[in-house]
């Protein structure tokens, strides 16, 4: 079995897999190097799995596209973020479980948070 079963996108594709996706979406930003993101990758694959037709996920190798890492200010792998509608609605970083990552697709557990800290004035 791969380390990472989940298919791998990039730049080139990123598009067009998650922000034009008809169904909400899971993308890990992974490293191959990462032995919690190696931990993570069977739980995702039995969202992948248990999601099918209904989510989608996908996985950034972030060695590989460093400017969708940066794109997404990515700072610690692994950060699962979930999009819906083209938009991301939460994320996560560090190992998680199997319930987590659904709520995060499903946006209930940090959607309403994240909306609040964009909306949010600046202090300067």
């Amino acid at each position: 079995m791969s380390t990472n079963p989940i298919h791998e996108i990039n730049e080139l594709d990123f598009d067009a897999e998650v922000l034009e996706a008809g169904v909400p979406v899971l993308v890990e930003f992974t490293a191959e190097w990462c032995p919690p993101c190696r931990a993570l990758a069977p739980i995702l694959h039995k969202v992948e799995e248990e999601g099918a037709g209904r989510l989608k996920v996908v996985a950034v190798n972030g060695d590989r596209s460093p400017a969708l890492a940066r794109r997404f200010g990515i700072r610690g792998l692994p950060t699962v973020v979930a999009f819906a509608g083209g938009k991301e609605v939460a994320r996560h970083v560090g190992l998680t479980t199997k319930e987590k990552l659904l709520k995060l697709v499903e946006g209930r557990e940090l959607s309403a948070g994240a909306r609040r800290d964009r909306a949010a004035p600046s202090p300067l």
